[in-house]
């Protein structure tokens, strides 16, 4: 079993809100999400699309790139231990099934270098934070992503989609409308919203201890832009809090 690694502050500082919740809730709500975008990959795989023209194509894609967004977040929250906190061996299979399916990405390594990101947020220990030379997006991001692939799952998804394709005879437009660039699109918009937005150095410098800022919505647009993980400074401040539970945090904490 994998332990959570977290310091005993953040095992103490529990949001009221957390309290009376149903147990269940945070594994209902990673299930609606995994059979959705399951579901949703099925359908538009098969979908022929011969007829539709771009611009008709791209709310779909846009579809499918919010719901991988939202696999990514389920892992997320199972690294802190909520979508299943009264069995953890659950909890975690979880997590690791939503970075499977997201990317082959490994969870245990993930989950080491998350609470490395909680223990040491925009220091040079932080593997999520910029090197000091990369500051804008585009080079933040591409060092960040360095970190978490390697070649060998990228020829392993290339084998993946070159198999679907010409074994299984699924068509390469869809595989690539609907499960290659959905799933870099959402690594882009983790990026920017959960990692560049937040983390990001203020003209005042950093508020310690988690460096970390609120990038304050309204509740229907901080859900579409990426699963209320906007409000980044509560998220530190609380990791037990569930991402579809920070809004109230955000309330709270003001």
């Amino acid at each position: 079993m994998i332990e959570l690694e977290q310091p005993p502050s953040f095992q103490i500082k529990l949001a009221p809100v957390l309290k009376n919740k149903s147990p269940f809730g945070g594994l209902s709500i990673a299930i609606v999400i995994i059979s959705i975008w399951a579901i949703s990959l099925g359908f538009l795989l098969f979908l022929d699309i011969s007829q539709f023209k771009f611009l008709m194509l791209m709310p779909m894609l846009l579809w499918q790139t919010f719901l991988y967004t939202g696999l990514f977040i389920t892992a997320h929250d199972a690294m802190h231990g909520v979508v299943f906190p009264k069995n953890l061996k659950i909890n975690h299979f979880v997590g690791s099934l939503c970075l499977f399916v997201y990317g082959l990405l490994p969870y245990q390594t993930l989950l080491k270098k998350h609470w490395l990101h909680h223990h040491n947020p925009a220091s040079e220990i932080d593997p999520d934070f910029h090197d000091g030379k990369h500051e804008n997006f585009f080079a933040w991001y591409f060092h960040f992503m360095k970190s978490y692939w390697s070649w060998r799952q990228i020829i392993t998804l290339i084998i993946i989609f070159h198999f679907t394709n010409r074994i299984l005879h699924l068509p390469s437009d869809n595989l690539t409308y609907f499960w290659v660039f959905p799933s870099i699109l959402s690594s882009l918009q983790l990026f920017y919203f959960g990692t560049f937005l937040p983390h990001s150095k203020p003209k005042g410098g950093y508020i310690q201890p988690h460096c970390a800022q609120t990038i304050n919505r309204p509740i229907w647009w901080s859900f579409i832009t990426c699963y209320h993980f906007g409000y980044h400074k509560e998220h530190h401040e609380y990791p037990h809090a569930p991402w579809w539970q920070l809004p109230e945090v955000y309330k709270m904490s003001k």
